[in-house]
């Protein structure tokens, strides 16, 4: 899977630009603030629908402009398809593909992947459950369309939840809502949980192997699903599931009530990350924390390659210059096959380490 070309407009810094790029290694070169990051921001939106760092749409829009656009030509399982994404201020987006509307962010869903490494996840072992449910929800989203259309669907009936719980004291006909509420997100959450439990055996199984080969055989990486505690098997048939998860809110009711707060579902998921059995939340060194988050960004490509025969597109944003040489040579060695872009200020011999060509932005332009 690659871009063959991008086409962005009104979007970020780029009033401008249309790019074509190789289906290899692409590293991507500037100094700092001239639109490296935006680059590849454009690239996770075609597989995303969103961005990775923006709080909102709007916030992509350049600021002399009304609306942004991204146009990509993707070549995936040996045809190409364009897609098109139209960013509207205060008007929402409007999806195409081949010309045809999509009327949701899961139909894109399949149409292009991409395996996203930033600096800040060379913090996901130690950070909080958020930053590990993103990366389930972002690997999910693109290898099962269904499961997209599902955490769109649990996200409004969580929020319509939490409005209830918030809002009953000075309204408290809103609590006869409650238990449609709470019969939905169970079963969603159900679903959802299914899903998840199928990705973290199978992350755990690719990344255990790769973080043995980059200790040396020294260390041994771990990962549990951790869902909601009356569930002790998360793959057992939906219905039971869903029967768990409605008796962990009939126990848990008072205490939402109370705070405020919705205490039972998916959203509370979480990955559990041992090194060598020991919890690396609280015991891993930060080299330690770095080598399992490397191994998982790494699992996470091959998850998708072992689903589709193809590599995802892996966009490395200006994180090599965060890993020492080894742990640098080890990620450039793993990443052959596929396309790759890669920001750094620098070009620093990475092109010729791997093979790749060199593109420099400034101010929101290619000048090479």
């Amino acid at each position: 899977m690659n871009v063959v070309s991008l086409n962005l407009e009104g979007f970020r810094n780029y009033s401008q630009l249309h790019a074509a790029f190789d289906a290899g290694v692409n590293v991507i070169t500037g100094d700092n603030a001239q639109g490296k990051t935006n680059l590849l921001e454009a690239v996770y939106y075609l597989a995303a629908g969103r961005s990775f760092r923006a709080r909102s749409d709007r916030d992509v829009i350049n600021l002399n402009s009304d609306m942004a656009r991204i146009a990509a030509v993707i070549e995936a399982e040996g045809r190409r398809q364009k897609i098109e994404i139209g960013i509207l201020r205060g008007r929402g987006k409007r999806i195409s593909v081949n010309g045809v509307r999509k009327r949701t962010v899961a139909e894109l869903s399949g149409k292009a992947a991409c395996v996203l490494f930033s600096p800040d996840d060379l913090s996901i072992v130690k950070d909080g459950a958020a930053v590990r449910r993103r990366l389930m929800d972002m690997c999910l989203s693109q290898l099962r369309p269904r499961y997209a259309a599902l955490l769109s669907q649990y996200r409004r009936t969580y929020d319509g939840k939490l409005r209830i719980l918030r809002d009953h004291r000075e309204k408290p006909s809103l609590l006869l809502m409650l238990d449609e509420y709470n019969a939905h997100l169970a079963r969603l959450s159900a679903e959802l949980i299914r899903y998840r439990a199928w990705f973290a055996e199978n992350l755990s199984k690719y990344a255990s192997s790769i973080h043995a080969e980059f200790s040396g055989g020294a260390e041994k990486l771990g990962i549990k699903y951790k869902t909601v505690s009356t569930i002790d098997d998360p793959k057992r048939p939906a219905a039971e599931l869903c029967a768990l998860i409605e008796r962990h809110q009939a126990e848990h009711y008072g205490a939402e009530l109370a705070s405020g707060s919705c205490l039972t579902g998916a959203h509370k998921d979480d990955l559990e990350i041992d090194i060598n059995g020991a919890p690396a939340k609280s015991f891993a060194s930060q080299g330690q924390a770095r080598t399992a988050a490397l191994s998982l960004k790494l699992a996470e490509r091959e998850l998708h390659f072992a689903e589709r025969n193809e590599y995802p597109i892996l966009l490395l944003d200006d994180v090599l210059s965060e890993l020492d040489k080894s742990r640098q040579s080890f990620v450039l060695n793993k990443i052959r096959g596929g396309q790759v872009f890669i920001t750094c200020c620098e070009d620093d011999n990475i092109a010729a380490r791997t093979g790749g060509t060199v593109m420099r932005i400034a101010a929101g332009q290619i000048v090479e």
